[in-house]
């Protein structure tokens, strides 16, 4: 069975970008494949300026809860903290021994941030893709669905896994990158030409899927449009429009062009208005499965105990075998 992995750092609220433009596919994966997701606690700490303890473990317990009031089925799949494994991080230098100084220094992220002024960069940062490599790798993944801009990251776990099975012998599957069509594309209601994002959108440009009714409803009912009065899909002349277009279709389920024909010349407050109503139901069984589950957060760190568990069963034998390839001796 083909096996997906895919995982999400614990940066807080996720937000209507993050559930219709990558969950729902993490919920529709549990149908075909077998899955490994994770929250990331470890990649979240490769920022010095952004890193408080007692936050940190707020949002990754509150991330695992909202994955799996999503939808993400601890009987279908493995969900799991990524610290809760210390195979990662040992598969990780394993990794970084084969890992040249060069190609790390190209990868994006690093080059922005170490390129920017005042900013604090880390070893963390810098090591990032190494250890997102020893993430897939280490569960012989087939695919890793990510956005275009991840895709240099995917290449680069390829290049790493293929480096060391050359050398060492076949011991790690070679991933290759997916990319599923997003239910929407989201963009920020306030910025409507950048994606909804929780480090670049302000908070009226987000729609958080913890967020009240009536703050879903001031949100979008205060999304920036145009001066026009017509209702089309036109992301370029027309990108406020068009955002809130596509959220209708993908909380609806009903497609933009029947959209159209309903709303169009009822004018732009009516129209926010139903939007507002379709996200308000749209997360509504989220937000009413998440307070059941926090409820009882001893049951939630079960569930992630249960899933360590079952993660490890893949991870260490994968890690074993290859510290034997390289040649290291094992304890007696």
């Amino acid at each position: 069975m083909t096996r997906v992995f895919s995982g999400i750092q614990p940066t807080g609220d996720l937000h209507l970008g993050n559930h219709l433009g990558a969950l729902v596919n993490w919920v529709g994966f549990q149908d075909r494949a077998d899955c490994v997701y994770c929250v990331v606690d470890l990649h979240a700490i490769t920022s010095p300026a952004e890193h408080d303890p007692a936050t940190l473990r707020e949002r990754t317990l509150e991330t695992a809860t909202l994955l799996l009031a999503v939808g993400v089925d601890p009987a279908r799949s493995i969900l799991f903290v990524q610290s809760h494994l210390h195979e990662h991080a040992e598969c990780t230098w394993l990794f970084n021994c084969v890992s040249g100084f060069g190609e790390l220094r190209k990868m994006p992220q690093f080059k922005e941030k170490s390129e920017g002024k005042g900013e604090t960069v880390s070893v963390g940062l810098f090591d990032y893709p190494v250890l997102q490599a020893a993430d897939i790798l280490l569960y012989h993944a087939d695919e890793v669905p990510v956005g275009e801009d991840q895709r240099h990251h995917i290449e680069l776990a390829r290049d790493i896994g293929q480096r060391f099975n050359h050398r060492f012998g076949e011991v790690f599957t070679l991933p290759r990158a997916i990319h599923p069509p997003a239910a929407a594309r989201v963009m920020d209601l306030q910025e409507p030409t950048s994606k909804m994002s929780k480090s670049t959108s302000t908070d009226k440009g987000i729609v958080n899927l913890l967020d009240d009714p009536a703050r879903i409803e001031r949100k979008i009912k205060s999304a920036v449009t145009d001066s026009a009065t017509d209702i089309r899909f036109d992301r370029d002349a027309k990108p406020g429009i068009s955002n809130l277009l596509e959220v209708l279709s993908a909380a609806t389920g009903r497609s933009i062009e029947e959209l159209i024909a309903e709303h169009d010349g009822h004018g732009y407050g009516a129209f926010k208005a139903a939007v507002a109503e379709a996200v308000i139901e749209l997360l509504r069984p989220i937000q009413t499965r998440y307070r059941e589950l926090a409820s009882d957060v001893g049951e939630v760190e079960r569930t992630l105990a249960d899933g360590a568990a079952r993660a490890r069963a893949i991870a260490a034998p994968t890690l074993a075998r290859a510290k034997d390839a390289v040649g290291l001796l094992p304890p007696a």
